[in-house]
């Protein structure tokens, strides 16, 4: 039976910093592909995007591609903070309250929903990151959101990929987005937990 999966997340879902390849989620396409698996990959990842802003697009972009598998990989950018560290884009309560929200809405689709977890950052180039000097990202934060999505998960009882221990320094392009080395680390890991819990 033909699937259709819907990455749904940030700039690292998009794909950044993996121009010949473009990012675990089109590496996924292309498995399937090359492999004649029947499952279709469309990738919503939009650069920038928390989980206020994925709320606003969620319903009306599923509903055009009917998912029966739905991919969250949201969530860093949430926990960057603006200035102070007491002033983060959406706060842990707010954060917790949307991805009840996302997983409420994506259950009218499908109750196939797997949460991808945060990959780490380097702080030495995060903080702040060069190309917005108010705004930081560091390992303390990134473990707190990442373990919220972990926990949510295990209280829904939906499907987790820990990534936080995956990546090294030399995995990451600016600090922040994996390289090429690193977007095909995540793809064989969230290639690998697809087949080995019969999703595809």
């Amino acid at each position: 039976m033909e699937r259709t999966i819907c990455l749904f997340g940030d700039s690292i879902t998009w794909g950044a910093w993996d121009p010949k390849r473009g990012g675990w989620g089109a590496r996924l396409r292309s498995y399937f592909e090359t492999n004649n698996i029947e499952v279709e990959v469309y990738n919503c990842g939009v650069s920038g995007d928390n989980t206020d802003d994925l709320l606003q697009r969620f319903k009306v972009e599923a509903t055009a591609r009917e998912p029966n598998v739905i991919i969250f990989a949201i969530g860093i950018n949430d926990s960057q903070y603006v200035n102070s560290k007491d002033n983060p884009r959406v706060p842990i309560e707010m954060f917790q309250n949307n991805l009840q929200e996302l997983v409420n809405q994506a259950k009218d689709f499908t109750n196939k929903i797997i949460f991808i977890g945060l990959t780490k950052v380097d702080e030495s180039k995060t903080m702040p990151i060069p190309w917005d000097k108010i705004k930081f990202y560091d390992m303390d934060n990134v473990s707190k959101y990442n373990s919220v999505i972990k926990n949510f998960c295990q209280k829904n009882k939906l499907l987790f990929i820990d990534m936080l221990d995956l990546l090294q320094n030399e995995d990451l392009e600016d600090g922040l987005h994996p390289n090429p080395n690193g977007h095909k680390k995540m793809f064989e890991k969230i290639k690998k937990f697809l087949i080995d819990n019969n999703i595809v």
